[in-house]
């Protein structure tokens, strides 16, 4: 078995080593523009276009990180990057689903006991109490229902809060109410206090965060954007923000990585930032993972994780 990797890093031995250490007799190598060898399998992170171009005979393309609308749309503008009928898979946790829940919680039990507020209120020097909110007019709303959303959402059931959640599909997650599909969106919206996106970066989910969902929802609603930064129309935000029609929000990604200086975004009160760390692939894990999925492939199992490449995810 042979298989070749890249990465935009310059070393990838923690990869090599350990593919190599749970799969002994595999042969693995760090691909070069100069190599036309055979592979079965290939361990990508935005490659080149000419490393899978003509590879049809690969048995599976494995993305390195999470999410594979980099390399979808990478397709898109140079097709041919992803050799036709060649099975892609995506990473279904490895260690993000954890990162995703202590982020969320952190957020949202921040809005929750008005902790930014008050942060506000030292800068002014104010001692002031604030009316806490009530769990029964504090519903959460995920926007995804994939596997992170789906644990995100249930850690939040398991605190007392009542969730929702919206996909473009029919989903059943227990204790959790399910809305789907574009027609039920806004109705999904109306209810919520505190919405959080979570959705794959598809053509569908672009811009989906825009003034009409905003408007959708209670006036003084929260929002936490852990998904792309292109599905956030950041005019809308500054616009609801203005209005209050949104009270704060807490964003993680961003349209330009990094955040531009002068973006408005530093600056305002009621926007928090961080720099896309919501989650991040964890190497053994994630190694797991793909070992496991490459032996199910060899004994002519399903894998987990394989994308549609038509939907995007």
């Amino acid at each position: 078995m042979n298989i070749i990797l890249y990465t935009p890093k310059s070393d990838n031995k923690e990869w090599i080593d350990g593919i190599s250490k749970r799969l002994p007799n595999a042969k693995i190598r760090a691909w070069h523009p100069e190599d036309k060898e055979h592979a079965d399998y290939a361990l990508v992170w935005r490659p080149p276009h000419d490393m899978l171009a003509s590879r049809t005979s690969l048995k599976g393309i494995f993305v390195l990180g999470a999410g594979v609308d980099a390399l979808l749309s990478q397709e898109q503008q140079q097709p041919g990057t992803l050799p036709a009928g060649v099975p892609l898979m995506r990473l279904e946790d490895t260690g993000m689903a954890l990162q995703m829940q202590e982020y969320t919680l952190a957020t949202v039990l921040r809005y929750f006991r008005r902790l930014d507020e008050y942060q506000l209120l030292q800068q002014q020097k104010q001692w002031k109490p604030l009316v806490a909110h009530q769990r029964e007019n504090f519903t959460i709303g995920i926007l995804g229902a994939g596997v992170l959303g789906t644990q995100v959402a249930q850690k939040l059931v398991e605190l007392g809060f009542n969730v929702r959640g919206w996909s473009r599909s029919a989903k059943n997650i227990p204790d959790v109410e399910s809305f789907h599909g574009a027609e039920q969106l806004h109705k999904f919206a109306s209810g919520c206090k505190l919405l959080i996106n979570l959705l794959p970066n598809t053509p569908q989910t672009v811009g989906i965060l825009n003034q009409t969902l905003f408007n959708a929802l209670p006036r003084h609603a929260y929002l936490i954007n852990l998904g792309r930064g292109m599905q956030l129309v950041e005019g809308d935000l500054l616009n609801a923000l203005q209005h209050g029609q949104i009270a704060a929000a807490t964003l993680d990604v961003f349209i330009e990585e990094p955040l531009p200086s002068m973006h408005p975004f530093w600056s305002h009160p009621r926007v928090s930032i961080t720099p896309h760390i919501g989650a991040d692939t964890r190497p053994e894990l994630a190694m797991d993972n793909i070992v496991a999925n490459i032996q199910a492939i060899e004994a002519g199992r399903e894998p987990v994780g394989l994308v549609d490449r038509a939907r995007g995810y």
